[in-house]
């Protein structure tokens, strides 16, 4: 009882993480008229001061010591900020210059990248149905490319930086909330530099849209943080394959967003762009459930093949 208790919470922070990041595009055109690099200066301001309640409350703080005395894990943790500065900084942009569709496109085929990257970088063998499923996702972009008349670069530099920073984080292996504040701590003494010059330069919108307009650029910290401590108690919680089904659900959001909210023009060759790519996707979503099914049988028999596990023996009375 207690444990379908601790997936059904999960359930719900995972829903929660991947609702709040899919209806995000409704926030960022709040913030107009701050420009995408003074927006996502804030947003790594103001994280920082989020993250670091939560780690005052949390009492995490050994793990900063550790991260100083590794000049290589470090090093990869400013990689990380600066593969992911990009990623959040064109997804602003993108949404506040009408391509929330493509935007979500990254994202949709953010996994094909992932398993390429995992090929490529990791030298990882790949079943069958994954490499149809990539191959699929290579002729969406190449349709979707010809209705776009070019390469879809915003989807491409999402979905890869996306993936670059999943790669670097699954070798630093932190948490997430520690992961998050080592990132903003190196990004923010760049972002505050850059918003005290865009204050001298009489170009802030902090102190020159009211007070409602600073509340909301001092509130990207929190739209930043809320999401990964959801995600942080979802992946506790559930298992990972249902995680992977749940990641579809914030470029889902995004994407009826851009057709229904935004009104994004949607002609019938990224009509068929985006379903190859769903195609692909249900390919690869059938295949994991299929292989983690399979292993899970595997290690029932194994266990059924060994036995019970024989009882300790009783110590002897005094």
């Amino acid at each position: 009882m207690k444990a379908e208790n601790e997936q059904r919470t999960g359930l719900l922070y995972g829903f929660g993480a991947y609702g709040m990041w899919g209806l995000v595009p409704l926030f960022w055109p709040l913030l107009k008229p701050s420009g995408a690099i003074e927006i996502l200066a804030h947003r790594m301001v103001w994280s920082l001061g989020v993250v670091g309640i939560l780690l005052l409350a949390m009492g995490r703080w050994a793990w900063i010591r550790d991260l100083l005395r590794r000049p290589r894990k470090l090093g990869l943790t400013a990689l990380a900020a600066s593969v992911i500065s990009v990623n959040w900084g064109l997804y602003i942009w993108a949404v506040n210059n009408g391509a929330v569709v493509e935007a979500s496109l990254g994202y949709f085929i953010n996994p094909l990248v992932t398993i390429a990257i995992g090929v490529l970088v990791l030298g990882e063998r790949l079943r069958r149905a994954q490499w149809a499923a990539v191959a699929i996702g290579v002729a969406a972009v190449l349709v979707l490319a010809v209705g776009y008349g070019r390469p879809p670069w915003i989807s491409l530099v999402l979905a890869f930086s996306f993936a670059t920073y999943g790669l670097i984080k699954k070798k630093l292996n932190m948490g997430g909330v520690e992961s998050l504040a080592a990132e903003t701590a190196l990004l923010f003494p760049p972002a505050l530099g850059y918003l005290l010059w865009l204050g001298a330069q009489g170009r802030s919108t902090f102190a020159s849209e009211g007070l409602g307009h600073a509340s909301l650029l001092a509130a990207t910290g929190l739209v930043t943080a809320v999401p990964l401590v959801f995600f942080g108690a979802a992946a506790i919680r559930v298992p990972l394959s249902t995680l992977g089904l749940l990641q579809y659900l914030a470029p889902v959001f995004q994407f009826g967003l851009g057709v229904v909210y935004f009104h994004e023009a949607m002609p019938p060759e990224r009509w068929a762009g985006f379903s190859l790519v769903w195609v692909a996707l249900a390919l690869l979503t059938w295949d994991a459930l299929r292989t983690a099914r399979r292993t899970r049988a595997r290690l029932e028999a194994a266990r059924a093949a060994a036995g019970p596990v024989p009882a300790p023996a009783a110590e002897p009375a005094a």
